[in-house]
């Protein structure tokens, strides 16, 4: 038989509360609510800093903790760390507290699993009705909750199924369901989870039960039997979030990289506080070659990151690289603008870091990845030449972005060399590894094949064009696309160049495919404006050709 823990949350005038919350009436308001119910040691705190340090030096069964701490770090980033060094448990009492009830908030809330969200401003009769009950059903589950903190999932449903036994506690069961579910789901025994969540649609109908089955049975391949379920599950509020979410990563199992990144900007925008879900949004931008998307989420994992235990200088070394990489990708005059801000981003970083001489060989990376995407190739060539060195870091971020500057400048072995050791430094099964390891074996292809970036790529097919070079100039401006496939101003010229092909009488059959295929592509876009002015005058010109041949 299991063995039975001491419940540390059966005794109210043994718990410690502490409650971080800049707004002294809601300290005033809870010390008086959680003291008339016989609790004795209530701490209160007006920042995350206190918080944590009083974290540091005693243990707390709960914890109340408002969203706005607007002193410094949010309340999301500071029960993100409280949780991470292992302050704030299952165990925990866990009350969140906002004045804000927005979608997006919610969401990123009922991602760090709250017992409870309290709206502000505080009532004492309702504090204490809502406390009662979250702290009835805590001590309830304390054993279940104990063996999740310790990952033993089979404990849990040993305790999950002696308490389903119990008529006593026919009140709690929906929570010691979910629990049993998550164990199942946890312990990666998918075929006994759609068994369990398909019984328990006989009882329940919360939104749970359909994302732990749909969850069930996605892990098992099995998306073409619930498709119907998702779409509802996409359609309903208080599911799309986890629905997205959840497709992303079966998307990303199936190695179907372009329809998980759909998924995972959907359930961004839903939920954009979580780093790690961005870092995921950034690699399948890489992999998918959307470099606006990649400068985005870097950019939003640097603002979002902050005063977080995710904050380090490298967020903004890679929100900087990622915009040179957009400045390489755009092939027209835009890409003076991202340039500017990046050598914004430079200084800033090298003005507010006293630690900048730790990161002189990045700074001489982008430094000269800038002057080469300026046309400067002597700068950055004497800067890579007698300042960067050609050993590897022990990270990976880093190493790609000399792989860029060697590319750049021709210096293709040394990239190729490099890119190799960088698929050596990747480890592990994680989903993470997964979509990075794709992504080095196609810059390795994509640098063995392709010598330039896709603005050089352009600026090649202009004069191709411009000299009626037409076949060189479509192939550069292929090579371009698939640096850059998604870029509508290279579409564009490629429409063009063949437009001027089938005038010139030099298509063959496999011109034709490609029109149409650019024409549903751009079709699909929902362009306006100027773009779509040109898109108009393009297709117009592309069907009179058409039927005049």
């Amino acid at each position: 038989m299991a063995e039975v823990e001491k419940n540390t949350l059966a005794q109210l005038d043994q718990l410690n509360v502490l409650v971080i919350d800049d707004n002294l009436l809601v300290h005033s308001i809870l010390k008086e609510s959680l003291f008339a119910l016989g609790i004795k040691e209530v701490r209160c705190v007006q920042n995350a800093y206190y918080g944590i340090r009083l974290c540091d030096e005693m243990h707390f069964h709960i914890v109340i903790c408002a969203f706005n701490v607007k002193s410094d770090k949010d309340g999301f980033h500071l029960l993100e760390e409280l949780k991470f060094r292992g302050h704030v448990k299952k165990t925990t009492v866990l009350i969140f507290l906002s004045t804000e009830t927005n979608e997006s908030l919610v969401n990123s809330i009922i991602e760090l699993q709250p017992d409870d969200f309290w709206t502000k401003p505080l009532a004492i009769n309702k504090v204490r009705t809502r406390f009662i009950a979250i702290l009835k059903v805590k001590q309830v589950l304390f054993n279940i909750n104990s063996a999740i903190d310790k990952k033993a999932y089979a404990k849990a449903i040993y305790f999950a199924d002696r308490h389903l036994q119990n008529e006593k506690l026919a009140h709690f069961h929906p929570n010691i369901n979910r629990i049993k579910g998550e164990s199942y789901l946890a312990l990666r025994d998918f075929e006994e989870a759609e068994k369990f969540y398909s019984q328990l649609f006989k009882q329940y109908k919360y939104s749970w039960v359909y994302l732990g089955y749909a969850k069930a049975l996605l892990k098992q391949g099995r998306l073409d039997e619930i498709s119907d379920m998702l779409k509802t599950l996409i359609d309903k509020r208080d599911t799309r979030f986890g629905a997205h979410d959840m497709m992303a990563q079966y998307f990303i199992e199936q190695e179907e990289y372009e329809q998980a990144y759909e998924e995972i900007k959907k359930a961004m925008a839903l939920a954009p506080r979580n780093i790690e879900r961005n870092k995921k949004s950034w690699d399948l931008a890489r992999l998918t070659h959307d470099h606006k998307g990649q400068y985005v989420a870097t950019r939003n994992i640097a603002q979002q990151a902050k005063n977080s235990i995710h904050d380090s200088p490298e967020l903004i070394l890679n929100v900087i690289r990622s915009g040179i990489d957009l400045a390489c990708a755009t092939p027209d005059e835009s890409a003076n603008e991202i340039l500017q801000q990046t050598d914004r981003y430079i200084r800033q970083f090298e003005l507010d870091r006293h630690d900048a001489t730790l990161f002189k060989q990045q700074l001489i990376v982008v430094k000269a990845r800038l002057h080469n995407v300026r046309n400067e190739r002597d700068k950055a060539t004497k800067l890579v030449e007698n300042h960067m060195s050609l050993q590897p870091s022990t990270v990976v971020e880093d190493n790609l972005d000399r792989v860029k500057v060697l590319h750049e400048l021709g210096m293709r072995e040394d990239a190729i060399e490099l890119l190799e050791a960088i698929n050596n430094q990747i480890a592990g099964d994680s989903l993470n590894s997964q979509v990075v390891r794709r992504y080095i074996a196609q810059e390795t292809e994509q640098r063995e094949e392709i010598h330039f970036t896709a603005k050089e790529l352009n600026s090649m097919a202009v004069e191709h064009f411009q000299k009626n070079r037409l076949l060189p100039a479509l192939d550069a401006i292929k090579q371009a696309l698939k640096l850059s496939p998604s870029n509508v101003k290279l579409l564009f010229s490629q429409l063009k160049i063949l437009i001027k092909i089938k005038q010139e009488e030099q298509d063959i059959p496999d011109h034709l495919v490609s029109a149409e295929g650019i024409i549903a592509m751009l079709t699909s876009k929902n362009l306006e404006g100027k773009s779509l002015v040109t898109f108009d005058d393009l297709l117009i010109k592309w069907q009179k050709v058409i039927s005049e041949s």
